[in-house]
Order: C-alpha cells, then sequence, then structure tokens
C-alpha cells in the first residue's frame, strides 16, 4: 500500500478512534464539549447534526494523516513519536482559536458546546484526544 494512502487512512482511523472515545472522555473529564458537535452544528443544527460531524471531523483526520505524512517525509524520524509530536503540536497551535468558538459558532452555548478558552477541563480533555489521535495514528503508520 502506497504510504500516503496508509497515512491517510490511519488520520481517518484516528479521528474515528477519538470520536468514539468522547463520550467517555466527557465523563472522565467531567466537561461536555464534542468536537463532532463542534464540526456538525457548524454544518447544520439541523437533526443530522451527528452525521455531517462525523463526516467533518474523520475527514480532518485523513487530511490531517497526509500533512503529518507530507511533513515526515520532509524531516523524517521515527515515524511513532513524529506522530504524537504532530498531534500535540496541532493542539498548541489550534486551541488558543476555542476564543473564537466560544464567540462566534453559530450554536454556541448548545449542552456540547459549553465555552472552552478558559476550561482547563476542556483543554486536559483536548490534550489527551489529540494525543490518543497522534497514539494511533503512529502505531498505524508504523505497521
Amino acid at each position: 500500500m502506497s504510504p500516503w494512502i496508509q497515512a491517510g487512512l490511519a488520520g481517518a482511523v484516528a479521528a474515528t478512534a477519538w470520536g468514539l472515545v468522547e463520550p467517555l472522555d466527557q465523563k472522565w473529564f467531567r466537561f461536555p464539549y464534542s468536537d463532532i458537535a463542534i464540526l456538525g452544528k457548524f454544518a447544520t443544527r439541523g437533526e443530522h447534526w451527528r452525521a455531517a460531524g462525523w463526516a467533518m471531523h474523520i475527514v480532518n483526520g485523513a487530511v490531517a494523516g497526509l500533512l503529518f505524512w507530507a511533513l515526515f517525509e520532509w524531516i523524517g524520524t521515527n515515524a511513532f513519536w513524529f506522530a504524537v509530536a504532530f498531534a500535540m503540536v496541532e493542539h498548541l497551535v489550534t486551541y488558543p482559536l476555542t476564543v473564537l468558538t466560544d464567540r462566534f459558532h453559530p450554536a454556541r452555548g448548545a449542552p456540547e458546546l459549553p465555552a472552552m478558552s478558559r476550561s482547563g477541563r476542556a483543554f486536559a480533555q483536548a490534550t489527551f484526544r489529540h494525543l490518543l489521535f497522534g497514539v494511533v495514528l503512529g502505531v498505524l503508520v508504523s505497521i
């Protein structure tokens, strides 16, 4: 299999794992935010927001997998640890954008979209999710 296809599929699988773990980590971190809801309720607030959110989340994961692979081919190193570092750097770079979500998201204030930018729980939860993504991505591209 082409390493590009493998990386894209690995990213999609890692995003799926992330989405499947959301209900558990919402209980663990006692914070209800959902990336599936952020995406889905941005696309629609109709009854199909969850399906839209899942589709967008999986596509984002595949794109992230491809971006990871492009950087990995350029920089080179251990694929597993590079995937974990890639996910954590992406988290640290994009987390400040939660200020925009808190202020401008069309469904802000919905139960799955509480204010995140000043929440330590939200930051810890997002850190956990990105770490999970990086580990799954790293394992799958290292096979």
